[in-house]
């Protein structure tokens, strides 16, 4: 199934839900939702150290339903950083912290 395709109200699977914030982090629109801007501001995270997490992070859990939406967390070694698709080219960060 193509990118555009993915019907992200539908709960996706991992590897497509990390091919569709890859393509949303090169081509799309990443927004910081207010929650996550203050648990940033509490860790001294910044939008490109999210962005990196995003980028560089694993998922080890399956989409959590929550609020309306999907929610995807990414991993790294120190840090963790949830997000929920709003279409194929654009993302919300809904929080972030450090481990």
């Amino acid at each position: 199934m193509a990118l555009e395709d993915v019907d992200v109200e539908q709960g996706i699977p991992i590897a497509q839900a990390r091919k569709l914030l890859s393509s949303i982090l090169a081509n799309g629109t990443v927004f910081f939702n207010t929650h996550a801007k203050q648990e940033m501001t509490k860790d001294n995270l910044t939008e490109d150290d999210v962005k990196n997490i995003l980028r560089g992070g694993r998922i080890h859990e399956e989409p959590e339903w929550k609020d309306d939406s999907w929610r995807y967390r990414f991993h790294t070694n120190t840090c963790c950083a949830v997000v929920a698709f709003d279409s194929v080219t654009m993302s919300v960060v809904v929080t972030a912290w450090r481990k």
